[in-house]
Parts: C-alpha cells; sequence; structure tokens
C-alpha cells in the first residue's frame, strides 16, 4: 500500500469520505512523498522533512477522518490529540512531550501485533498443550483405563474446541498496578519505571478451556518474539512513518487583543509544540526517537481566531494550507449511500439483528439531506455528525419496539415517514436534546 499513487490513495479515501478533494489531494502527496524519499540516497534523505498540513473547516466535515483513513491506508502509526489538552511547561497538565510518547506506545503495539500474528500458530499449539497437561494431571480415568494415545486425542480434542466451556484452574501472573505517583495525573515514564521493579504476584484462578488459551497465548507469544528488536522496530517506524493529528489547533492561537486573563498559557502551548514539528529528540522508555520526519497535520474550526493569529514559527513549520467546505443536501445525500461505512448501512445490519429488514426509499433519503442542510444552517453547524442525530431521532421507536421475538418484519423508510417523524423539527428546529 505504501507505493499507492496520490490517484489510488485519493479513490480509497473516497469510499468513506465525501467531497473535501482539495484536503484529500494533499495529504496523498504527502503520503506519496514518503514513498519518494525512501527510495532517495541516504545524504538527501537527511535533508528531506515531511510538509506538515493545516486544515481549516468547520466540525464535522472530515478532517479527523481523512488523517485516520490515511494512517490506515498504510497501517501508519497514528495519534489524535486535541491541543487544549496541554498545558505550558510549569502548569499542572499533560505536556506536549506526550504526544510523541503516545505516538511511540502505538507504533510498538502495532509492531508487537504483527510479531504476535507470526507466531500465533505455534503460541497456540504450545497453549493447548499446557492445557492438555492441565486437563490431564485433573483427569479422573484410571491409568489402566487410558487408551495408550490418550494426551493425543485429548490434545486434538482441545485444539478443536471441544473443551471450550470447560473450567479449569490455572496459574496466572497478575501485572502489578500502575502507581499514581505524579501530581494531577500528569504522564510519566517514571510510573512505568517503577512498576517495573513491583513484584508480580502470582494465583490459582478458575476460568474456562477459552479463557485460559487467550491467556497463554499472550505469554507464549511474547516468549516466542525478540521484544528488543519490537521496540527498535517500533521507533523506527514511529520516527519514519508516524503520523500525528493535533486537533482544535484554533483553540489555542492568540486572537488579537487577547494578550492576558485565562488564555494567558495559549502561546506558551505553541512554543511547547514548536520544537517537535522543527524536529528535535525525545526520550522514551523504549529508546530516543527523532521527530524530524514524523508527518503532522493540524486542524481546527478558525471561526473567532484564523491561522494568521498563530505565532510565525509555527505558521511556518505548516507550508499547506487546506479549507474544508461545509456540507450541503447533495453531500449529505452521498454520505447517506455511498460509504462503505454509511450509516444508513449501520441502522440497517443493527435491525437485523431484531428481524427487522429496513430499507430507505430515494425521497425519504433526499428529505433527511434536506432536513440536515436546514438544521446546519440554522443552528449550530456540526457537519455530518447532523445526520447522527437526526437518524436517531427517525428510528427511535423502530429501535425501541424491536425484539426479535417476532418473525421478520419489513420495514421501509419513505417521505411520509420522514415528514409524520420530523414534521415538528421541520417547524421547529428543535434536536436539541440529541446534541451532545
Amino acid at each position: 500500500m505504501d507505493q499507492m499513487t496520490p490517484k489510488q490513495i485519493v479513490q480509497e479515501l473516497d469510499k468513506y469520505i465525501i467531497g473535501q478533494q482539495e484536503a484529500k489531494k494533499a495529504v496523498a502527496v504527502a503520503l506519496r512523498n514518503r514513498y519518494r524519499r525512501s527510495k532517495l540516497s541516504e545524504e538527501l534523505k537527511e535533508d528531506v522533512t515531511p510538509k506538515n498540513i493545516i486544515m481549516k473547516g468547520p466540525t464535522g466535515v472530515g478532517k479527523t477522518e481523512i488523517a485516520r483513513r490515511l494512517a490506515r491506508l498504510v497501517r501508519a502509526p497514528f495519534v489524535k490529540v486535541e491541543a487544549t489538552k496541554y498545558t505550558e511547561v510549569g502548569y499542572v497538565g499533560r505536556d506536549v512531550e506526550s504526544m510523541i510518547r503516545d505516538l511511540v506506545e502505538q507504533s510498538i503495539r502495532m509492531v508487537k501485533a504483527e510479531k504476535f500474528e507470526n507466531v500465533k500458530q505455534q503460541a497456540t499449539k504450545n497453549a493447548n498443550t499446557k492445557i492438555r497437561d492441565i486437563m490431564y494431571a485433573k483427569s479422573t480415568l484410571v491409568k489402566s483405563e487410558e487408551p495408550d494415545n490418550y494426551k493425543e486425542v485429548l490434545f486434538n480434542e482441545i485444539a478443536e474446541g471441544k473443551h471450550d466451556d470447560e473450567v479449569i484452574e490455572m496459574e496466572i501472573v497478575e501485572a502489578p498496578k500502575a502507581l499514581e505517583i505524579m501530581a494531577g495525573g500528569q504522564d510519566s515514564n517514571l510510573t512505568e519505571m517503577f512498576s517495573g521493579f513491583l513484584p508480580k504476584r502470582k494465583r490459582v484462578r478458575k476460568m474456562t478451556v477459552a479463557t485460559a488459551r487467550k491467556h497463554i497465548v499472550d505469554e507464549e507469544s511474547s516468549k516466542l518474539i525478540d521484544m528488543d528488536a519490537v521496540n527498535e522496530e517500533g521507533i523506527n517506524r514511529a520516527e519514519q512513518e508516524g503520523i500525528i493529528f493535533i486537533d482544535e489547533i484554533d483553540k489555542i492561537a492568540m486572537t488579537r487583543g487577547n494578550g492576558s486573563g485565562p488564555d494567558v498559557s495559549r502561546e506558551g502551548v505553541q512554543r511547547d509544540i514548536l520544537p517537535f514539528v522543527e524536529g528535535c529528540n525525545v526520550t522514551t522508555k523504549y529508546g530516543t526517537i527523532r521527530t524530524d520526519y514524523i508527518l503532522f497535520i493540524a486542524a481546527g474550526a478558525f471561526h473567532i481566531a484564523k491561522v494568521e493569529d498563530l505565532i510565525p514559527e509555527l505558521q511556518g513549520r505548516f507550508p499547506i494550507r487546506v479549507d474544508l467546505e461545509s456540507l450541503t443536501q447533495k453531500d449529505f445525500l452521498k454520505i447517506l449511500t455511498q460509504p462503505k461505512n454509511a450509516i444508513t448501512k449501520q441502522h440497517i445490519e443493527l435491525l437485523k439483528v431484531d428481524n427487522i429488514n429496513l430499507s430507505f426509499d430515494e425521497e425519504a433519503l433526499g428529505e433527511i439531506a434536506k432536513i440536515a442542510e436546514l438544521e446546519n444552517n440554522t443552528k449550530e453547524n456540526i457537519g455530518a455528525r447532523r445526520l447522527y442525530t437526526i437518524m436517531e431521532k427517525l428510528l427511535e421507536e423502530i429501535s425501541f419496539e424491536a425484539s426479535g421475538d417476532h418473525p421478520v418484519v419489513d420495514v421501509k423508510v419513505t417521505k411520509e415517514f420522514v415528514t409524520r417523524v420530523l414534521g415538528k423539527t421541520l417547524k421547529e428546529h428543535d434536536l436539541s436534546k440529541y446534541i451532545m
């Protein structure tokens, strides 16, 4: 997937996100440039850094989803952070450096999961062998009555899942509880470091064979992989392929004439973010990571503050700026039907569980899209999230009455049904109780 062309990347994003072609092109080029950089000489590669992106647009138009789907396309380590959660150094709260540590943690988990998958077959075999030994030791058969191949038969039955619901006793190692040693819950590598010195307790627990297998597979997988190699690869992947999405960056922008009061630390947070975007070394419990080649994507509505209100140094580190457009009725109609994870498809599958065959006619979908645009224009513009509000209200009674205790029932949502259920909405535009 890392060799996809920008056009192919946009085509993949189109499967989940409607519109916003400018933003899709920007992230597609940024991703392709990573592949291009990997083909350069080591000397030149050192000087080529990612061109970070700022996305400007109202909430619910796809900013986060574009970045998240981009990372999934190439299995790149990805973390989403909110700029408002950070505080300037010296204040109680999360420090900006934690976003880099979070990225490394995510990268390590990804590499570990891949390595686990490679040894899963052997780890499962070892787990079934241990379970067989536990069950054999507790066997009520007299040794003389056992078939010659009893152990082999028992192993095969366990592997086939025939004993998954049986309860056995097994000794497990309990992980030590993390210590809350930092004031205000501030995150730190010290917590993990001290946890490593705590004694690990063992205790016997009763559990089903299926549950026991999961515990043992995890233990056996850890024995079969080289964790030092996992950590090294995880750090390298975070350095070279990591993506950090900084949301609500407009909330830490200093609006003109607002240089005092409760917002005084906003510029401090920007200055704390700056070194990581510029490129620096960060020490984590897994080793040191360079941030020079991490792709940073920032986003914000910028209703009050402007991009120009960010400190000049930070602006300079986000050379690519894209505007995301507000969603129209046509966009809402496409969102209802085209994406692979369209909200209508989700509700159809959910209600199938309770023997309801739900369907929507075209006029009904058009009416829903019309209401969504109307609500966003007359109230707060919450983008595609407005559809969740409307769909929950529209299907509330059907979802409440469905129980699965009846034969399969066909339910078709028509324009008349939408008008009847949401008639009050059309008149008063009142969906406030469904908006969080």
